[in-house]
């Protein structure tokens, strides 16, 4: 019975997600629709002959109504097809595969970043509630969070990079030179990461003062337990459940923030893959690069909820009763 109400959440989670990718390609490809402009003409130039430009909206497929440009882009997706780059004819899977790496490692060190600044801020905010430390703690996470991160983005390249010279100013490094490329790492890590880090510290916080007010903390406090050791042993572990999600949706965020950072830094990725497509009306490349995203970020976020319902107890109980 556990693994049927098991298997049930499963394929419930599962259908809500593919549901999700597929009303993004939907709504894409009419908002491709709604730009002013045809793209045919914007790609071949105002001189373009009609018959030129009717030949590229039929290889595009714009020449369809928009129910059977949707069903062209899924029946090819089951072949692994995301269509063809207009200019080079080159697949754009292919193109979203040599890209995918470094907005990967982009969005992956931004997250370990905010973890391990963020998890450190929330303990010693926790450590003394109230206290100085706190109110410096909670004053800073606001401020990174209120910050976007393409203002940090524009602040760090213009200290950093332009006027100190400590960081490269834009690239991702030589290919094969791992320390250049960590170098060209730093700044736009810093700056995806930056609200983030305030993010996880208040989180993290409220739901570590939340563990140090019951019972059993107050019985290991009784017996002599430092404080350390109390935050460390018995309060983190439970107080970390509830930012597992978060940090699911987290990721997510910052596969679509990473396409700021890669505008501003220059970075090749997929956000500057998309960018360039946009602004060329390479249709095919923008929509099998959204396309890409979106499932990572559905795909994140499906592989969180499901863990947090394998890992929390809570969750574990709810599924318990609801088979019941």
């Amino acid at each position: 019975m556990r693994s049927a109400s098991l298997q049930i959440h499963l394929a419930f989670k599962l259908a809500t997600a593919l549901l999700a990718v597929a009303g993004s390609v939907v709504l894409l490809m009419a908002l491709t629709r709604l730009i002013p402009g045809d793209p045919a003409t914007v790609i071949l130039g105002s001189r373009a002959t009609p018959e030129a430009v009717a030949a590229l909206n039929a290889r595009i497929g714009l020449d369809k109504p928009l129910i059977e440009q949707v069903l062209a882009f899924f029946g090819r997706l089951f072949s692994g097809d995301l269509g063809e780059d207009v200019f080079n004819g080159r697949p754009v899977l292919a193109l979203v595969a040599a890209a995918l790496p470094n907005t990967a490692a982009l969005a992956i060190s931004a997250m370990l970043c905010a973890i391990a600044f963020g998890v450190p801020l929330a303990l010693l905010s926790a450590r003394c509630p109230g206290g100085k430390v706190d109110r410096l703690v909670a004053y800073l996470s606001v401020g990174f969070i209120s910050t976007p991160s393409f203002v940090v983005s524009i602040f760090l390249l213009m200290v950093f990079s332009v006027t100190l010279r400590w960081f490269p100013v834009l690239g991702a490094g030589e290919s094969g030179d791992l320390s250049d490329q960590f170098w060209h790492l730093v700044l736009p890590t810093t700056a995806l990461a930056a609200g983030w880090i305030g993010y996880i510290a208040r989180l993290l916080r409220s739901s570590l003062l939340e563990v140090l007010g019951e019972n059993h903390i107050r019985t290991l406090r009784a017996y002599g337990v430092s404080e350390t050791v109390i935050l460390l042993k018995y309060a983190l572990k439970p107080a970390i459940l509830p930012a597992v999600a978060v940090l699911g949706m987290g990721f997510g965020d910052l596969l679509g923030g990473a396409v700021f950072a890669e505008v501003i830094f220059n970075r090749p990725g997929l956000g500057s893959l998309i960018y360039d497509a946009i602004r060329t009306r390479n249709y095919p490349v923008v929509q099998g690069g959204v396309f890409v995203i979106v499932t990572l970020y559905v795909s994140t976020n499906l592989i969180t909820d499901l863990g947090q319902s394998l890992i929390d107890p809570r969750e574990r109980a709810r599924l318990a009763v609801g088979r019941q």
